[in-house]
């Protein structure tokens, strides 16, 4: 099945997206373990970061979810006409 540019035009923005995620959500865990070496206020911005980053991993699958669904929405009379 050929889709031709409107797959780049609708795959891209939802791989930025996805990447960009990808990208927050390694950056959260990361700075919330180091502020795991500290006590007091610092360790409470790890746990905070860990939250932020459990999250965003809710994130993920929706992105691709909302992906599908828009390319299931936009391609539907031509699924329809093959059927």
């Amino acid at each position: 099945m050929k889709v031709g540019h409107h797959d780049l035009f609708f795959k891209k923005p939802y791989q930025i997206l996805y990447t960009l995620n990808d990208i927050l959500l390694g950056l959260w865990f990361f700075i919330g373990s180091i502020c795991f070496y500290f006590e007091g206020t610092v360790k409470t911005w790890g746990v905070t970061l860990f939250v932020i980053g459990s999250f965003q991993l809710l994130i993920r699958p929706t992105i691709r979810l909302v992906h599908r669904i828009h390319l299931k929405k936009y391609y539907k009379e031509e699924y329809e006409q093959k059927q």
